[in-house]
């Protein structure tokens, strides 16, 4: 191969277990996902991969490369340009995955040509890969209001647990809780000062990048409306809540 002198390294947290990260490199259906239908990755050295991009460019090269679930290498063409080699290694970090990215070419013309695309690609798969592991942010998000107004401690816990990150922290205008059992605390005492108050979800939930947020409502003990406003919720990177924010209307 040429002598590929010049680099371009970025990187970037992706809010998903290493493992999963990995997937996208193995597996084709995913790494379709991830670049475009007609997309396909052999995960073995000497395997080949092939990108199609949804405007209809392509681009091919070969697995030089593997160690799961910490590194790929692999050579890059795309029509008219002389190959390049990209290295990908994936480390855990308490956000879920760190990639770093560092793909070496021939000429810093050509170098500079991919700076845009990995920029975008990488937010791209970013988005793609957390939003494997939150498939199930809405049925979380859905339980960790429905716990709020259980009457049952018993029933509480057991929905948060489900739901919920043994460190998750919780603030509003009102509150500031640390932890599983301080939250649960606090639900307690909501139980005492507005026995009869139900939360539910009012719209859909949105994700992005491991963030959620959606729209909740309460209801006081006789069905007549008591409030509402908006949840942010971050996520760990198991897929379960982390982190929620209040802001009320």
């Amino acid at each position: 191969m040429t002598d590929l002198n010049e680099t371009l390294d970025r990187q970037v947290t992706i809010c998903a277990p290493r493992e999963t990260v990995f997937r996208y490199f193995t597996d084709s259906e995913r790494f379709a996902h991830w670049w475009g239908d007609g997309s396909r990755i052999e995960g073995r050295p000497g395997g080949a991969m092939h990108i199609r991009y949804p405007d209809g460019q392509t681009a091919s090269g070969e697995v030089r490369e593997i160690e799961p679930p910490r590194r790929i290498v692999f050579t890059f063409v795309m029509a008219g340009q002389t190959p390049s080699e990209v290295t990908i290694t994936l480390e855990e970090v308490k956000q879920g995955t760190l990639l770093r990215l560092h793909h070496a070419f021939s000429s810093a013309k050509i170098r500079d040509h991919f700076v845009q695309g990995w920029r975008y690609q990488l937010a791209l798969f970013s988005k793609t890969v957390s939003a494997e592991v939150l498939a199930k942010a809405a049925d979380r998000v859905d339980a960790y209001l429905a716990a709020w107004g259980n009457p049952d401690a018993a029933a509480r816990k057991s929905l948060l647990s489900s739901c919920a990150a043994p460190h998750i922290e919780f603030r509003d205008a009102y509150s500031a809780t640390a932890g599983l059992d301080d939250l649960l605390a606090h639900l307690d005492a909501i139980q005492v000062y507005m026995p009869g108050m139900t939360l539910s979800r009012d719209g859909d939930v949105r994700v992005s990048h491991g963030t959620a947020i959606a729209g909740w409502k309460s209801t006081k003990q006789d069905g007549s409306p008591s409030g509402k406003g908006v949840n942010v919720y971050d996520f760990a990177p198991d897929g379960r809540i982390a982190r929620v924010v209040g802001f009320w209307e």
